[in-house]
């Protein structure tokens, strides 16, 4: 299989290794680094060769090519669109209407037909990609730079691709994409790899990170997932299916799915088999878009494959590297292949201590809503683009609204103060270039172009979570860049409350010891949506129309119980693998009765109270015979997180328990559906919000593991206000010497049977003073809102000081007293 030894122009993967950038690119470096040194692991590769940059350098040597394209850059302005399309145009040119070296020829097609005897055929298809000798590297990705041909078949498609390839090193989109980089045009080469086509237009293939992409989270996987050919995906032109999973308890044999988003899979790129072309757009089934594109096993597999990849570049280099990969899976075989793999480039290079918060300063009418890409806010006047041809109409500032993205619009992206597509997801090329640029993104709008019109005024805020929210006007938003590592943090332990999953791995890079306060009933609302009774009684419900709605929302289920099970399990895996191995504290579902209803299909199954604020809530709803089957599912996907995943930082807290007797029936009812207290590490926490639970607070301590005080139900217990009512909020203060009492007491109780004890009421995130009081009595942690916590960490290292200053005095005090009267 070894080409002739006198052309040292032709290089087989197996001859290549990481080492060889400058000879056969980045991307072809990086393929034979994989093929010789990761299939041992069982990761697979496509054999193939390279086109060593030598082979380019002498198609231009013989044909005299080097100074018209030296004179074509001295010419060029890359600011001026006109000129960089014209010298790019005739540089291009130059190449393309040069026939390749006699000798180069011969030897590619040598190549070609050993490679085709190896798959079986007489003319096998190709997959050429263009490999840069400045690609690929850990500054600067040059993702999408330079072309790639698929299906390519026959030696006269292969020389023709081998030729656009070199050609496609003078891009306009590679040249601005260079200079942007600071690299010398004229010093970079091209190298070109051919390698065995991977049927994935009979499957699916796809893009992975070995980092979250959005929030540099080192710990998942992120797999993006669709049909066909895997160019719609990389270019945006779909919504694929995202999987996430968690590397750490991956390598322990779990099976740590975290989150399983359905894309729209809109089309399919496929082989054109009596077409023209080599591959053709189709649409995809309504059957197949209402699937995921991956099983369980794949999606596994994959991630074993990319957390590899990953450690052995990281070991190849001497530091973590993250990893942008392409995969497919090949329709005929069954079987996944890797087809590209590079560092990542965006958050590998930044300061895991520099944080930038942006926050809007008011309100306004949202739009539109997409998948936000980085954090920041951007605003400016929208400037609709639907084709390449009006690239001129975009000034800089305006806001670029656009169909999808693909990487000849770099040269005008940079110019935008934020992006919106109506395609694409976090991995498509719109979040990748944005990302890169420091340019908030809002892709898969689904209908920007039509929604949004010319010159109007928006603001586009990446600041609010997952998703991403365009507003009508120029609102005030702040920003601010924060060093935690000049952050001085106090000794007592600083947890964070957390209820939205999507946030999760963004928080977690805040200075804090855990979660004091996961929401389950955040994840219910906003996640499950639908009353879990009302899925285990779809057939019994009464509205056609919820259950139409229901049945919408849960049409891949044949047993609807086990989407919330599902939806719930996600939820609560995102929040906990985001801050493992620190504790993660779950509540149970705190909802009343009338927020129950709320829920959809929830009216049929909750009672109507007077006072939900006083009734069937918390600890009495699950193991009462109304309850009791939605609170069995409840157990089943945390069961799933811990057991399943592997989660075990995750704990459980049981919400407004009133006496010590319900307690005990609460871990009674936990253990009939596997939850045992103490098997596996299982911890039992009860929130201490009601008198009794302060007044009995050493019989509480009898059954459970720890406290958390929820000062807002406590204040209103005590002071015997509604914590709703308007009429009384001038009479709601948790400052209260009433309720201090109570806090004092709790935290001496818990202290006295050894228990820990925390809070995670709204408290000192409201009041960062009432730390002072805390730390007094000893607490064990103070749980808080996220944007209090950095707030807070003055006030409570102050107060820390204080203390020691005191305590420090009250030493030297005693210790005077005994100098002077010895015993």
């Amino acid at each position: 299989m070894d080409p002739s030894p006198a052309d040292s122009r032709i290089l087989w993967l197996k001859e290549i290794n990481s080492d060889q950038v400058k000879i056969v690119g980045g991307k072809t470096a990086s393929l034979g680094e994989m093929y010789n040194n990761l299939s041992s692991l069982g990761i697979r590769v496509p054999n193939g060769f390279a086109i060593t940059a030598q082979g380019f350098e002498d198609h231009l040597k013989e044909h005299g090519l080097l100074e018209p394209i030296k004179e074509l850059f001295d010419e060029i302005n890359i600011d001026n669109s006109k000129s960089l399309s014209e010298k790019a145009y005739w540089a291009r040119q130059l190449i393309m209407t040069s026939p390749l070296p006699a000798a180069l020829e011969v030897a590619i097609l040598r190549a070609y037909s050993e490679l085709s005897q190896e798959s079986g055929e007489p003319e096998t298809d190709v997959a050429v990609r263009s490999s840069a000798t400045a690609e690929d590297l850990p500054q600067a990705s040059f993702a999408g730079q330079q072309e790639t041909y698929l299906n390519v078949r026959g030696k006269h498609q292969l020389i023709e691709a081998c030729r656009k390839c070199f050609a496609s090193l003078y891009t306009e989109r590679a040249i601005s994409y260079r200079n942007r980089m600071g690299f010398n045009q004229l010093k970079v080469s091209l190298s070109v790899c051919i390698q065995k086509m991977i049927r994935s237009d009979l499957a699916a293939s796809g893009v992975m990170f070995t980092i979250d992409p959005e929030t540099g989270f080192h710990n998942v996987v992120v797999i993006s997932a669709s049909y066909g050919l895997g160019e719609n995906v990389v270019q945006g032109l779909v919504t694929p299916d995202e999987y996430t999973v968690f590397k750490p308890t991956l390598k322990n044999f779990r099976r740590p799915i975290l989150n399983k988003e359905l894309g729209s899979k809109e089309m399919k790129l496929i082989y054109d088999v009596n077409g023209e072309r080599q591959t053709k757009n189709v649409q995809v089934s309504s059957q197949d878009r209402q699937s995921f594109a991956l099983e369980e096993d794949d999606i596994l597999e994959l991630a074993k494959w990319g957390s590899a990849v990953e450690e052995h570049y990281s070991l190849l280099h001497g530091r973590y590297t993250p990893m942008d990969i392409e995969w497919a899976k090949d329709g005929k075989d069954g079987k996944l292949y890797l087809v590209q793999a590079r560092p990542e480039t965006i958050h590998s290079r930044r300061s895991p201590t520099i944080v930038t918060e942006s926050h809007l300063l008011e309100s306004g009418t949202v739009l539109l809503q997409g998948h936000s890409v980085g954090h920041k806010i951007g605003q400016g006047k929208v400037r609709i683009i639907r084709d390449l041809s009006e690239r001129d109409l975009l000034k800089p500032g305006e806001v670029l609204v656009v169909d999808k993205t693909d990487p000849d619009w770099e040269p005008i992206m940079k110019n935008a103060a934020a992006i919106i597509t109506n395609s694409g997801s976090r991995t498509c090329h719109a979040a990748i270039v944005s990302r890169e640029l420091g340019i908030p993104a809002i892709v898969g709008t689904q209908n920007a172009t039509s929604i949004l019109h010319e010159a109007q005024s928006v603001t586009v805020s990446c600041a609010e979570g997952e998703v991403g929210n365009i507003y009508e006007g120029l609102l005030e938003f702040s920003t601010q860049e924060i060093d935690l590592s000049k952050i001085e943090k106090p000794s007592t332990k600083i947890m964070v409350n957390v209820a939205d999953p999507a946030r999760a791995m963004a928080l977690s890079f805040l200075p804090q010891d855990g979660v004091g306060l996961a929401r389950e009933e955040f994840i219910v609302s906003n996640y499950v949506k639908v009353h879990p009774l009302a899925l285990i009684n779809f057939d019994q419900l009464k509205d056609y129309r919820i259950r139409s709605e229901i049945g919408a929302l849960t049409k891949n289920y044949i047993h609807k119980e086990q989407y919330f099970v599902d939806k719930l399990s996600q939820g609560i895996a995102l929040i906990a693998s985001a801050f493992y191995p620190k504790d993660v504290i779950l509540r149970f579902s705190d909802f009343k009765t009338n927020e129950y209803s709320h829920l959809i299909g929830g009216e049929q199954f909750e009672p109507k109270e007077e006072n939900p604020m006083l009734g069937f809530r918390g600890a009495s709803r699950y193991y009462h015979p109304l309850y009791q089957k939605g609170f069995a599912l409840e157990c089943e996907a945390i069961k799933i997180v811990r057991d399943e995943m592997g989660l075990t930082n995750l704990k459980v807290m049981v919400p407004f328990c009133r006496t010590p007797e319900e307690g005990k029936k609460v871990i009674a009812e936990m253990a009939k559906h596997g939850l045992s207290q103490g098997k596996n590490g299982l911890e039992v926490y009860v929130m201490a919000e009601i008198p009794s639970n302060v007044l009995l607070a050493e019989q509480f301590a009898e059954i459970f593991d720890g406290f958390s005080i929820g000062s807002n139900d406590l204040t209103q217990l005590v002071l015997g206000v509604d914590r709703d009512s308007q009429l009384l909020a001038n009479q709601f203060d948790e400052r209260n010497d009433a309720v201090k009492i109570m806090i004092s007491a709790a935290i001496r109780a818990a202290k006295k049977k050894g228990k820990k004890i925390g809070i995670c009421g709204q408290a000192p995130s409201d009041y960062p003073e009432y730390s002072s009081l805390l730390i007094k009595e000893g607490i064990d942690s103070i749980s808080l809102n996220p944007d209090a916590l950095l707030k807070a960490f003055k006030v409570i290292v102050a107060e820390e000081k204080n203390l020691q200053r005191g305590n420090e005095g009250k030493r030297n005090e005693t210790t005077a007293r005994n100098d002077s009267y010895p015993i």
